[in-house]
C-alpha cells in the first residue's frame, strides 16, 4: 500500500478532453497505486460545471473501491483544500490570429490565481504538475505565485514528448519499447524542445549504433517529435487528450517512485542554473527520483549540435518569463 491514509488530488480542467481521460485512470489507482484511498477535488469554469457534474456522475457508476470522494467546484479555493497533488490541466487554447504573448497573458491571469488559491490552500509539501500549454510558463507563473510552496514542487509535462520519442525511435529500429532507454527532452513543451537521442540507448547500446542514419535522427525525428501534437490535430480534429493524460499518469507515477539505475526520464522543474540555464526557469532536464525528491541528472556531454538545440529552447523560454514578467505580483 502506497498510502494508507490516503491522498488528496486536485485536477483541474476536469470536464475537458485531457482531464477527461486522466480522472478515470487517477481514480482506478494507476497513478498512486491500486489500494491508495483517494479524494478527488476537480476544478472547472462555472461554464462548465454541468459537464463537469456528469464526470462525476460517471466516476460514481465507475465504483472504485478506493475512491473516498469526488467533490466538483470553480472555486480554486475549495479544490486545493489541503491537497497533496494538483493537476493544473486547463488553461485556454491557442486559437487562430492569436499571438503567443497574448494566449501567456490569458493563461497568466488564470495561474496567477491557481498558485496563490495553492498557497494559500493546499498542503505546504503539495506538487504540482502543469499540463495546460504553454505548460513551462504556466509553471513558472504559478510557482511565482505559490510562496507557501518549494520552487522545486512544481512541475511542467514532457512526458508526452519523451513518450513520443521513444515510439519514434523503437519503430525506426524495429525494437519493442521497452528496449528504449533514457531519451531525454530538453527545455520547453514546444517546437523548440531538443528530443536528446545522443544519449538514449535501444537494447543496451547507443541510439547511433542501432540507428546510423544520424541525418534522419537530426532532422526527421527532431522534427516529429516536436510536431506531433499539430499532426495529431490535423488528422484527429482534436487535440491529443489520451495520450498526453496518459503522460500524467506517467509522469506522477515515475516521480513518486525510485528511478531504476542507470536511468532517468524528463520533466520540466525549477532550473538550479544546471547546463547553463538560468536559475528559476522551467526548464525539461533529465531527471532522477529517489520516491520522494528529484535531481537533474549531471555530467552530461553536449556536442555543437545539441548546445545548439538547448541554447534554442532556453532562449524562447527567457523569451516567455520576460513577456509574463508584468503578471507577477
Amino acid at each position: 500500500m502506497m498510502n494508507s491514509r490516503g491522498i488528496k488530488v486536485a485536477v483541474t480542467g476536469a470536464a475537458g478532453q485531457i482531464g477527461y481521460a486522466a480522472v478515470f485512470r487517477i481514480a482506478a489507482g494507476d497513478m498512486f497505486g491500486f489500494d491508495t484511498p483517494m479524494d478527488l477535488r476537480l476544478l472547472e469554469v462555472e461554464a462548465a460545471l454541468l459537464s463537469l457534474k456528469g464526470v462525476v456522475m460517471e466516476l460514481e457508476d465507475c465504483a472504485f473501491p478506493f475512491l473516498r470522494s469526488v467533490v466538483a467546484t470553480a472555486d480554486p479555493n475549495a479544490a486545493f483544500e489541503d491537497a497533496d497533488w494538483a493537476l493544473l490541466i486547463g488553461s485556454v487554447p491557442r486559437k487562430a490570429g492569436m499571438e503567443r504573448s497574448d494566449l501567456l497573458k490569458i493563461n497568466g491571469g488564470i495561474f496567477t490565481v491557481q498558485g496563490k488559491a495553492i498557497s494559500q490552500n493546499a498542503k505546504p509539501s503539495c506538487k504540482v504538475l502543469v499540463v495546460g500549454n504553454p505548460c513551462n510558463t504556466n509553471a513558472y507563473i504559478a510557482k511565482a505565485s505559490a510562496s507557501n510552496i518549494p520552487a522545486e514542487n512544481f512541475f511542467a509535462m514532457t512526458m508526452l514528448d519523451q513518450n513520443r520519442a521513444y515510439a519514434q525511435l523503437a519503430q525506426k529500429a524495429k525494437a519493442a519499447i521497452l528496449d528504449v532507454k533514457n531519451v531525454a527532452i530538453w527545455g520547453n513543451h514546444s517546437t523548440t524542445q531538443f528530443p536528446d537521442f545522443y544519449h538514449a540507448a535501444i537494447s543496451g547500446r547507443p541510439v547511433l549504433e542501432v540507428i546510423t542514419d544520424e541525418q534522419w535522427l537530426k532532422t526527421a525525428f527532431i522534427e516529429t517529435v516536436q510536431k506531433r501534437g499539430a499532426e495529431v490535430i490535423k488528422v484527429r480534429g482534436l487535440s491529443s487528450a489520451g495520450s498526453a493524460a496518459n503522460a500524467v499518469i506517467d509522469t506522477v507515477r515515475n516521480i513518486i517512485t525510485p528511478t531504476q539505475k542507470g536511468e532517468f526520464f524528463s520533466v520540466g522543474v525549477c532550473s538550479d542554473g544546471s547546463y547553463g540555464v538560468e536559475k528559476g526557469l522551467i526548464f525539461s532536464y533529465p531527471v532522477r527520483s529517489d520516491g520522494q525528491d528529484l535531481e537533474i541528472v549531471q555530467g552530461l556531454e553536449h556536442n555543437a549540435f545539441a548546445r545548439e538545440k538547448i541554447d534554442i529552447t532556453r532562449k524562447e523560454l527567457l523569451a516567455e518569463k520576460e513577456a509574463v514578467e508584468g503578471l507577477l505580483v
